[in-house]
C-alpha cells in the first residue's frame, strides 16, 4: 500500500477561470448637466444667424435700399459651406492635426460675440444719436459681420455635430432640439425688446441694440458651456473610450467611400437638399422684403419669420408622434413643397384676397412645419437605410447636402425680385 502511495501521480491544480474584463460602468449625467449643456450648444451657434434676420425692421430701416435678408442668407451660407468643406478636408489629411473640438468651439463663439457686438457699435459710431440712414460703409461692415458669422457657423456647427455623433443618441437629440428653439428664442427676444420701448425711431435703435447685447450673451454662456462639458464625467467616459478604440474606428470609415454610400441615399440627400434650397428660397428674404401689411406695418416681417420659426419647432415635434417606416412617402412630399413657388407667387401678384394677411401666415406655417417635420424624419430614416457601420458617412452626407441646399436656396431667393 504504501508503495502504490509513494508511485502515485501528483495532483493537477484545477484552472483558474480567466477574470472577466472590467467594463467601466457610464457614470450619471448628474442634474441632466450634459444634455442640458448639449441643448444650450445646440441653440447657442444657430442664435446669431436668427439674431440678424430677425432684426430685419432696425435694418431696413438704416438700409431702405437693399435688400437685406436675401444678402444676409447668400453671404452667411456661403461662408458656413466654405467652412464645412475646409474642415471635411482638413479631417483626411493626415499632415496636420485638427484643434481640439474645444477650441474650435471657443474661437467659433468668440467671432459670434464680435459680429454680434459690431452691429450695435457700428450704429453708435456711424451715426450716434442721429436718425439719418446708415452708409455704404457701415453696410458693408454689416455684412462682413454676417459672413464672420457664417464662419463661425461652420465651426461651430461642424465641431459640436460631429463630437457629439460619438455620444449616445440622446445627446444629438439634444442638440437638435436647441436647433429647433433657436428661431423661436430669438423671436421671442425680438418682440419683448421691440415692444418694450417707444415705436419711434430713436426707440427702435434702442431695443434693437438691447437685443443684440442679449444674444451676445447667450453666447457667452455658450462659451462657459463648452469649457464646463469637457470637466463632466459622462463625456470624458465617453471621450476616453473613443481614444482607446480609436484604430478600429479609423479603419472602418476609411472602407467607406464617401460617393459609394450616396449613391445608396441618393434620393435622401436629393430630398432634404430641396426640402432647404426650398425654405431659403423663401425665408426670410421673401417674407421680409416682399409682402407687405398695413396693418401690421414694420411688425410684419417679424411677425411672418416667428411664424416660420413656430411651424418649423412643432414640425420637429411632431416626429415624436409619428416616423414613417418607409421612405417613399417623406420623398415625394420633399419633393413636392415645390407648391409653395406658385402659392407665395399667387400672394403677390394673384388675385386680390390672397395679397391679404391670413393667406401669406397661413402658407408660412405651413411652410416652417413641413421643414421642420421633413428635416427630422429625414435625418432620423437616413442612417437606417445603410450598415451600421456607414452611418457615420450618412450623418455627413445629410449634412453636406443640407448646407448646399442652404446656399442655393438662398440664391433663388433673388428671383422674387425679377
Amino acid at each position: 500500500m504504501e508503495s502504490l502511495q509513494m508511485t502515485s501521480f501528483p495532483k493537477v491544480a484545477e484552472p483558474h477561470p480567466e477574470p472577466e474584463p472590467y467594463i467601466e460602468a457610464e457614470p450619471k449625467d448628474s442634474y441632466k448637466l450634459a444634455y442640458i449643456i448639449h441643448f444650450l450648444l445646440g441653440a447657442g451657434y444657430l442664435i446669431p444667424w436668427n439674431a440678424f434676420i430677425t432684426a430685419v425692421d432696425y435694418f431696413n430701416y438704416l438700409y431702405p435700399t437693399k435688400h437685406i435678408n436675401k444678402v444676409f442668407s447668400v453671404g452667411y451660407m456661403s461662408a458656413a459651406v466654405a467652412v464645412l468643406v475646409a474642415l471635411l478636408s482638413w479631417s483626411k489629411s493626415s499632415r496636420v492635426q485638427l484643434p481640439s473640438v474645444r477650441t474650435r468651439m471657443n474661437m467659433g463663439q468668440g467671432l459670434f460675440i464680435l459680429a454680434l457686438m459690431v452691429a450695435p457699435v457700428t450704429d453708435w459710431i456711424d451715426h450716434g444719436s442721429r436718425t439719418t440712414a446708415g452708409s455704404n460703409v457701415a453696410f458693408v461692415v454689416l455684412v462682413s459681420m454676417v459672413m464672420i458669422s457664417g464662419l463661425a457657423d461652420g465651426l461651430v456647427g461642424g465641431s459640436l455635430v460631429g463630437a457629439t455623433g460619438e455620444l449616445p443618441g440622446r445627446y444629438m437629440q439634444a442638440v437638435f432640439a436647441g436647433n429647433a428653439t433657436a428661431g423661436l428664442m430669438v423671436s421671442i427676444l425680438r418682440v419683448i425688446t421691440k415692444a418694450s420701448l417707444p415705436h419711434t425711431q430713436k426707440g427702435l435703435r434702442t431695443s434693437t441694440q438691447i437685443y443684440f447685447v442679449f444674444s451676445s450673451l447667450i453666447v457667452l454662456l455658450c462659451v462657459i458651456c463648452t469649457n464646463v462639458l469637457d470637466k463632466l464625467p459622462v463625456i470624458r467616459f465617453y471621450r476616453n473610450r473613443k481614444h482607446a478604440n480609436s484604430p478600429a474606428t479609423h479603419k472602418s470609415i476609411e472602407k467607406n467611400n464617401f460617393w459609394e454610400v450616396v449613391k445608396k441615399i441618393r434620393w435622401l440627400v436629393a430630398s432634404v437638399f430641396a426640402v432647404y434650397a426650398i425654405s431659403l428660397s423663401i425665408f426670410p428674404g421673401y417674407l421680409s422684403e416682399n409682402v407687405e401689411s398695413a396693418y401690421f406695418k414694420d411688425w410684419y416681417p417679424i411677425f411672418l419669420i416667428t411664424t416660420f420659426n413656430v411651424g418649423d419647432f412643432l414640425g420637429k415635434c411632431l416626429t415624436a408622434l409619428y416616423v414613417p417606416k418607409g421612405t417613399r412617402g417623406t420623398i415625394w412630399c420633399s419633393m413636392g413643397r415645390v407648391v409653395f413657388y406658385p402659392l407665395f407667387m399667387g400672394c403677390i401678384r394673384g388675385p386680390k384676397w390672397m395679397h391679404s394677411e391670413v393667406p401669406v401666415i397661413t402658407l408660412t406655417m405651413m411652410l416652417g412645419v413641413s421643414n421642420g417635420y421633413l428635416t427630422s424624419v429625414l435625418m432620423i430614416l437616413a442612417p437606417k437605410s445603410v450598415a451600421f457601420e456607414e452611418s457615420e458617412t450618412v450623418g455627413i452626407a445629410m449634412e453636406t447636402f443640407l448646407i448646399v441646399g442652404l446656399v442655393v436656396g438662398s440664391a433663388f431667393g433673388w428671383l422674387w425680385n425679377l
